[in-house]
């Protein structure tokens, strides 16, 4: 048994903790040596056991949620819900058919398809009944194996399900480890970049609808990319990891990016003056359109003469002339966007919304080194022809999709939630104004019910007829049925509005329909 600390020795020991635990923060934002890490980690604990808090009394436990998830009370359902119902409904609008796959998959078949960052974040699991499993990262990937396994080669698809990432989270910016994804999917032949407008159609139309302020959808290609890359004197062996850093540019400063790209990936400062310049083309021409962009490198001697940059900058360039007729305005041409998925093979989009925060207690949230963060892309997604094939060598099924992140969605509508949602969809409630009548009230709840009315009543004998009112004004019920012993013996009920409290009286045989009218009218 440790000796009784006084109040100086438990002082200087919670802040030592205090500062090993900011030390272990930031390495683990720096993505510092696990192995460095647990030691800190470590010793850290053996510190805590000196203060006592290093060892659980028996039969007690704290009481909290993993890290980097939550739990989400009626309030918090019932918004991310009607998210949820927004999205379903406009990919149905655009002809998806649904599927569902298993929450993990065999680790062969997630390993290697998220680029150098991604694989670091798959969750592995212990080997179960001789099989080496991981929780999946995304929904694309399972996707691809599914059409491998079952040889379809056309396919409009959405699927809502959660994906698990082993990243450091911000829960206040909807950063989680555990979280939803909204994918849509379209697999098969089809004309050049007619696919790619359905899936922008479809972030322009949803976003919209959602509110979520001002938001851009940030377009490349992954050919550009390799044309840039080459005519800066960059190795096609160095892509992936070169991509990695340039995927950074979103939230960190160029010059931060470059010294990355010098000190740890050992590019020469010639080469990445030259990236550093192709990469920020709409940041030094932030005065041209899309299409002027593009043309304005074009005409770079080196640039325009590559093959790969001019194709990927001619399928762009038919690509936006869809998005015009469409009348999807909120695209913009950012040749630094590099999407670190290894699986891309064309156009690539992300969406981002950077405003969307201002002016609410999330705006102030900081990362884990005390840095202010956005809330990142709300939306991304690209062409991936090759994915398929990586499953079955047979089997060519060209592809592309875009995926939600519907916590990060969430977290912007509940920062941005100037009034109180409702929690239920309960239409009536069924109340009595004197004792003795809850029969009556059963019976009555069972007509409703029967008519497909979504009813409720008190679920006790004789509940107090103000009680009943306030109950129905604070879930927004908007109907009240009330009965009483004159309304019986008159075969009536009173029908009350929530809202304006108005009452009046109804037939007992013309309930239904007169309440069907006064929804009808809300």
């Amino acid at each position: 048994m440790p000796a009784e600390l006084n109040a100086e020795q438990r002082k200087a020991l919670e802040d030592e903790i205090k500062v090993m635990g900011d030390e272990i923060r930031k390495l683990k934002t720096e993505k510092a040596d696990p192995a460095v890490i647990k030691e800190r980690v470590n010793k850290m604990l053996e510190k805590k056991k000196e203060l006592g808090g290093g060892e659980e009394k028996p039969g007690k436990f704290v009481l909290k949620t993993g890290k980097g998830t939550r739990d989400y009370g009626p309030a918090q359902s019932a918004l991310r819900n009607s998210v949820l119902q927004n999205v379903v409904e406009t990919f149905n609008k655009y002809g998806a058919e649904t599927i569902d796959t298993p929450v993990f998959e065999l680790r062969d078949v997630l390993m290697g398809k998220y680029g150098e960052e991604g694989g670091k974040l798959v969750y592995d699991l212990q080997d179960q009944g001789g099989e080496l499993l991981s929780l999946r990262y995304d929904l694309t990937v399972p996707f691809a194996r599914y059409l491998a396994m079952n040889k379809i080669t056309n396919i409009t698809r959405y699927q809502i399900a959660k994906v698990y990432r082993r990243d450091q989270p911000v829960m206040s910016r909807g950063r989680y480890r555990e979280f939803y994804q909204c994918d849509f999917d379209i697999a098969g032949q089809y004309d050049l970049m007619l696919p790619e407008a359905e899936c922008l159609g479809i972030v322009n139309e949803l976003l919209t609808k959602l509110e979520i302020g001002e938001f851009f959808i940030n377009l490349n290609h992954r050919l550009i990319l390799e044309g840039m890359f080459a005519v800066s004197g960059i190795s096609p062996k160095d892509f992936k990891t070169i991509c990695s850093s340039v995927d950074k540019l979103d939230k960190t400063p160029w010059a931060e990016v470059e010294e990355e790209m010098i000190k740890e990936k050992f590019l020469t400062k010639e080469q990445t003056s030259k990236l550093g310049e192709l990469v920020r083309f709409r940041e030094l021409n932030s005065n041209l359109n899309n299409l002027e962009l593009l043309e304005k490198m074009s005409a770079l001697p080196e640039l325009g003469q590559n093959e790969k940059f001019k194709k990927g900058a001619e399928e762009l360039k038919v690509l936006i002339g869809y998005l015009e007729v469409d009348g999807v305005t909120t695209v913009r041409y950012e040749p630094s966007l590099a999407r670190g998925l290894d699986y891309y093979t064309g156009a690539i989009y992300e969406a981002v919304a950077p405003k969307a925060l201002e002016g609410t207690a999330a705006e102030k949230a900081e990362d884990t080194a005390g840095q202010p963060v956005g809330v990142g892309s709300v939306a991304a997604g690209g062409r991936y022809d090759g994915l398929v094939n990586m499953f079955d060598s047979k089997l060519k099924v060209p592809c592309c999709g875009v995926s939600f992140g519907i916590e990060r969605l969430f977290a912007i509508m509940e920062a941005r939630q100037k009034s109180a949602v409702r929690t239920t969809q309960t239409e009536v409630y069924v109340a009595s104004a004197q004792k003795n009548m809850v029969i009556e009230r059963k019976k009555l709840l069972r007509t409703l019910r029967a008519a497909g009315i979504k009813s409720e009543m008190p679920l006790k004998a004789n509940p107090k007829l103000l009680t009943q009112f306030q109950y129905a004004e604070e879930r927004r019920i908007p109907l009240v049925v009330l009965i009483g012993e004159r309304e019986l013996q008159e075969g009536i009920v009173k029908l009350r509005n929530v809202v304006s409290r108005e009452e009046k009286d109804v037939p007992l045989d013309s309930l239904v329909s007169t309440i069907r009218d006064n929804l009808a009218a809300l």
